[in-house]
């Protein structure tokens, strides 16, 4: 599947280097073609919940969602690393 840019997703997966995990949400930036028989990518911007940028990331494509109107967001602390 082919995400949109600007799209907010849900990581799939943790990311514990980057102290994200599976759940969090965070902003499509920019896609990655795959060369052939390579899985595409993109570039995640990741916010806190004011709004500030904390992290920028590129995954998988297989590690993302996207969101759905059946699921609810909440907040937890980052872990010290990030902030």
């Amino acid at each position: 599947m082919k995400y949109q840019l600007f799209t907010r997703i849900a990581l799939k997966t943790d990311l514990p280097q980057c102290g994200l995990r599976s759940g969090d949400v965070a902003t499509i930036v920019e896609h990655h073609v795959g060369r052939p028989g390579q899985e595409a990518g993109y570039t995640l911007e990741v916010f806190n919940a004011v709004g500030e940028s904390i992290t920028v990331v590129t995954v998988r494509e297989s590690q993302i969602e996207p969101l759905t109107a059946n699921e609810l967001l909440h907040v937890r602390t980052l872990p010290e690393a990030v902030r």
